[in-house]
């Protein structure tokens, strides 16, 4: 196996720092909600955010140990890790222009872990796709895992709210017309599809002046046992 270089190492232990502090974030909200008497948990698990995050922890921490370890990242985590990327971006963007602001009902959690899960943590999934190296390129074909989750959340949401009235977003809520609710789900599909192609396309292009873009044949995959 070849060793990581001291870049790929640095990469390793900033996703470290990050998953950690993302984990960190998570937990101090759940147990301040807990604390408080706020936390009604099939609720607080059924927020794409939540799930977005601990998802992201994961893959974090897992990529951490791959760039420790291993000069380049293998095929299935970097579509792992392009997913994570895609879902942060997306779920900033949509928090950002159609939920910051919106009033909380009851207790009002402290803000900075939800900064960290809708800002911070998206700035650094971002420069670190952008940046890192060690990513072999992405087939066009990863757009179809890409959108797997999203789309069973959606319908398992959709699912759940017919049968106990309660909707995570105000923008999924039949109340605004299924026609909104449509027009909603089919534009945040389509920017997932988009942020994920940016990301594929990435993965494939060569920097000016660096070797060439490490093609997924070229990954050497764990030997089967």
């Amino acid at each position: 196996m070849t060793m990581s270089s001291p870049v790929r190492r640095a990469a390793g232990t900033l996703r470290m720092v990050a998953g950690l502090g993302l984990a960190v974030a998570l937990v101090f909200q759940i147990v301040e909600k807990v604390v408080n008497n706020d936390m009604i948990a099939e609720e607080y698990f059924s927020y794409f955010t939540i799930q977005a995050s601990m998802v992201t922890i994961v893959v974090l921490l897992v990529g951490s140990f791959v760039a420790l370890r291993r000069q380049v990242d293998t095929v299935p985590f970097t579509i792992a890790r392009m997913s994570v990327v895609t879902y942060s971006v997306v779920t900033a963007v949509v928090y950002n222009a159609l939920l910051r602001g919106i009033p909380d009902e009851g207790f009002v959690v402290t803000p900075w872990p939800g900064e960290i899960m809708h800002v911070w943590i998206t700035v650094f999934l971002v420069l670190d796709w952008l940046f890192a190296p060690g990513r072999p390129a992405l087939r066009w074909t990863a757009l179809r895992i890409v959108i797997i989750y999203p789309l069973a959340w959606v319908a398992f949401t959709l699912v759940r709210g017919a049968l106990t009235a309660w909707y995570p977003y105000p923008f999924l809520e039949p109340a605004t017309g299924w026609l909104s609710v449509a027009a909603y789900v089919v534009g945040i599909a389509a920017f997932i599809v988009a942020v994920a192609s940016l990301a594929i396309a990435h993965s494939q292009w060569r920097r000016p002046g660096s070797q060439e873009s490490i093609k997924p044949e070229q990954v050497a995959q764990p030997a089967a046992t």
